[in-house]
């Protein structure tokens, strides 16, 4: 039976996470996932995609504030509280095909990540009373909805997943990676190799108040895994991996060949409830036609 090993959250899309013991399911996700984003003037995202070195930002809480420091910068904090400004100013901003009003985090924020990008930017955080849905095209008859995630409210790995791509890459010479490389939310002990991309339901055991995720469809990989989350850069004597080595196994002809590790996921019930780690899971298999 699988049993949650680690639990993530990433309150700044494309920063640095942070490791919990537990965590409240909302239904956008994780408390705190995602709930900010660092954009340019006009609104537009930035990841790690374009500005590796968001990889150094690292974030934490402390009392009512979430406390965000990099190298070079003095500490920055802002106020869980999102009402707690005087005045909210609104903005727009583009995740992807998605625009949605956010709430503008004010000219601190902007000047201390403008100053360590070195490009104009704003620290955008998610409005209340706003919904992002999710594509129907996968979630089905499950109305679902996240903040500045990419697609889905939860990622889901197993840890044995990422023990065979290490396994691959050192028998090619390549040094192991970590886990953070791939951003996941929920860790899974107890499953095979992959088994993940089989699992349809996960459920809690809780008997006051149980929790489905339905897993919805593969996460699909772009360039971020290449970037060591250590030093916000590829590793210069293997900067194409794990990409390389995914490329010889990871392909999938049901997605036009794209590559996938992990699984997205959905929350079906259970909203309000708690995962933690060492939770033991039930997980419902499927294979498809």
């Amino acid at each position: 039976m699988p049993v949650i090993s680690e639990l993530f959250i990433y309150p700044i899309k494309s920063c640095g996470g942070i490791a919990l013991r537990r965590a409240q399911l909302l239904d956008t996700g994780l408390a705190y996932d995602r709930h900010w984003m660092v954009t340019h003037t006009n609104g537009e995202m930035i990841t790690q995609r374009t500005h590796p070195r968001l990889a150094l930002v690292r974030t934490a809480f402390d009392d009512d504030a979430l406390v965000v420091t990099a190298p070079g910068m003095p500490p920055l904090r802002a106020p869980l509280d999102g009402q707690a400004s005087v005045q909210l100013v609104t903005m727009t901003v583009t995740v992807w095909r998605d625009t949605v009003d956010a709430i503008d985090t004010g000219a601190e924020t902007a000047a201390w990540f403008t100053d360590y990008l070195g490009t104009p930017a704003k620290l955008a955080r998610f409005a209340a009373g706003v919904t992002r849905a999710c594509s129907r095209k996968w979630t089905g008859d499950l109305d679902a909805s996240i903040h500045f995630a990419d697609r889905y409210p939860l990622l889901v790995i197993g840890q044995n997943s990422l023990n065979d791509l290490n396994a691959r890459l050192v028998a090619k010479g390549a040094p192991m990676i970590s886990l953070d490389r791939f951003r996941p939310n929920i860790v899974l002990s107890g499953l095979d190799a992959y088994e993940e991309d089989y699992v349809e339901h996960l459920d809690t055991q809780a008997e006051d108040m149980p929790a489905r995720l339905r897993l919805v469809k593969l996460c699909t990989r772009c360039r971020v895994p290449t970037i060591d989350q250590r030093t916000g850069a590829p590793d210069p004597s293997w900067p194409h991996e794990p990409t390389d080595t995914m490329q010889s196994y990871r392909a999938n002809p049901r997605l036009d060949g794209t590559l996938t590790f992990g699984s997205n996921a959905v929350i079906m019930h259970g909203i309000g409830s708690f995962l933690e780690v060492d939770q033991t899971l039930d997980a419902e298999l499927g294979f498809g036609d």
